[in-house]
């Protein structure tokens, strides 16, 4: 009887293990999802297409996906000494995350944070050191104010432009990685399946990129983005689609319906940095957060018809 306790134990512990590691399915009870990063998340195609697979997959479930990313945004709190040309430091998430985490009232969060921070030199143990506690302090804010935190590691840096950077993110996408094990963290992982598949594209292609400044990946790699984020939630016949406009094709009105999220999208992100304040100079000033809620509203309205 002992040892068949022990067994139930050691299975269920497996169980529980493999759930904390590998994905998360969305409860039912969440309906208010952020999305923090820097100007990779702004940009902000991945989230669209995550929306919209949500949308197609749960058309009765009413959730609203919030995009407060802020280009130049570090958790580490580092800047270049010259950054922007002298004009302004980069942001740091410390200045604004208690307003965010106030007025946006997420359940879950998605964090994309790395390509920033270790501020595009090589490998240094301090900044290295800054980013773990950013992310650190970052996942404890969030779980203290209710809501579940999924990382994501930092998407690729194209190795072409800069070698030593790419190894960069790559050493602070294994740490995110390795907290699935020794802190029981839900971490996405965008970085592998990014790099995976620049490679792969290349052996065809030797110029294909995501992006020309190898920072900013265009919709392609946004979806690839996107992808793996579905996959770690479990959402995998749409985690196997080439393309967003595939995945969102098997649904009838699905193209149209990403059209008008990626436009809601663009009004409520700029409302909301604007809502909710920043240091980072010339950002679009986002129209008053009621009137963009009416748009939005709009815009659902019609989305519902489309699914009917």
């Amino acid at each position: 009887m002992t040892r068949l306790i022990t067994c139930l134990l050691f299975a269920s512990s497996l169980h529980l293990s493999a759930q904390s590691q590998g994905s998360y399915i969305i409860p039912d009870s969440v309906q208010r999802i952020a999305f923090l990063g820097n100007s990779i998340t702004y940009a902000g195609q991945y989230v669209s297409y995550i929306e919209a697979c949500l949308k197609l997959t749960y058309p009765n479930r009413k959730f609203e996906v919030i995009n407060v990313g802020l280009p130049s945004e570090t958790v580490s709190g580092l800047s270049e000494p010259n950054h922007a040309d002298g004009k302004f430091p980069r942001p740091d998430l410390r200045e604004r995350l208690d307003r965010v985490l106030e007025q946006t009232q997420p359940e879950l969060v998605f964090a994309s944070y790395g390509m920033n921070d270790g501020i595009y030199l090589p490998f240094d143990d301090s900044r290295f050191q800054a980013y773990k506690e950013g992310i650190n302090w970052l996942h404890e804010e969030v779980s203290k104010s209710g809501a579940v935190i999924i990382h994501l590691t930092p998407p690729v840096f194209d190795e072409r432009k800069g070698a030593a950077y790419a190894n960069v993110l790559d050493i602070y996408s294994d740490w995110l990685i390795s907290n699935r094990y020794t802190k029981g963290w839900s971490v996405a992982d965008v970085h592998g399946p990014m790099k995976k598949h620049l490679e792969d594209r290349r052996l065809i292609d030797p110029d294909f990129k995501y992006a020309s400044d190898g920072v900013h990946p265009d919709k392609a790699g946004h979806w690839i983005m996107a992808k793996a984020i579905l996959a770690y939630l479990e959402l995998n016949e749409l985690a196997r689609a080439d393309s967003a406009g595939e995945a969102v094709s098997t649904a009838s009105n699905g193209e149209k319906i990403l059209q008008l999220i990626e436009e809601r999208q663009s009004i409520m992100k700029d409302a909301w940095l604007t809502a909710t304040g920043h240091t980072r100079p010339g950002m679009n000033e986002g129209i008053p957060l009621s009137e963009a809620n009416l748009k939005a509203r709009a815009i659902e309205v019609i989305i519902q018809k489309l699914i009917e």
